[in-house]
């Protein structure tokens, strides 16, 4: 079993499989945008090391990513991605696609496939060709998705966007769905709580919102 103190999420073998558990992470691509969600519970176990973290991480101004798994292997994935990212638009006088930003965490994924870094992302973004969403595992398989959810509260959400999801929706209604979802999550899920943050990715930039100020903007 791999676990820490304030893992954001952890592991278990089980037959020889490595199984993410430990957090509820969420995306799901509308018309025009891409939202990402999360619950805010850090667990060790059955132990709950911080009722409240972040578990989304903004690459650039049009790139974010969720974590599930191994607190500080996904802060050095994070940390690592973030440079070079930044980077590339240093260098090439552009923003890094997408795509791009999930091959490039690919790689650093596959790099160390011998000892795997124990977690599982979502990186979702808005570039020129629209709204993308991508899913990784440890290995650094990448693959692109309309609506997914990691996390031992995953089969729980995951029922929520399989039912709710229609092509075109417009972002105030995806936001709802990315809600109920990671809110259903956590009443049946012990390692899934705390209350859950939401970053909403469009053409016009990147916005914030928690579970306190969902009701607000609701009703904007």
């Amino acid at each position: 079993m791999y676990d820490s103190y304030t893992n954001v999420g952890y592991y278990m073998k089980n037959n020889g499989k490595i199984v993410v558990s430990g957090t509820t992470t969420v995306g799901l691509v509308c018309m025009d945008g891409v939202i990402l969600g999360s619950d805010r519970r850090a667990t060790s176990g059955f132990f709950v090391a911080h009722p409240h973290v972040k578990k989304i991480y903004k690459l650039d101004n049009h790139i974010a990513a969720t974590i599930a798994g191994v607190v500080a292997d996904a802060q050095n994935i994070m940390g690592i991605a973030s440079a070079n990212i930044k980077l590339y638009k240093y260098i090439h006088n552009r923003p890094i696609s997408v795509k791009a930003a999930a091959n490039l965490i690919s790689n650093i994924l596959l790099s160390s496939r011998v000892y795997p870094y124990v977690v599982q992302l979502l990186v979702g973004g808005y570039d020129s060709s629209g709204p993308h969403l991508f899913a990784l595992d440890p290995y650094g398989t990448v693959t692109e998705e309309k609506y997914t959810a990691t996390g031992s509260g995953s089969p729980m959400a995951i029922s929520i966007l399989e039912d709710s999801f229609k092509k075109g929706m417009p972002v105030k209604d995806s936001v709802e769905i990315v809600a109920r979802a990671i809110s259903s999550a956590m009443k049946r899920d012990p390692a899934s709580g705390g209350g859950y943050d939401i970053i909403i990715i469009t053409r016009d930039g990147m916005r914030e919102i928690s579970s306190e100020e969902l009701a607000v903007y609701k009703s904007v």
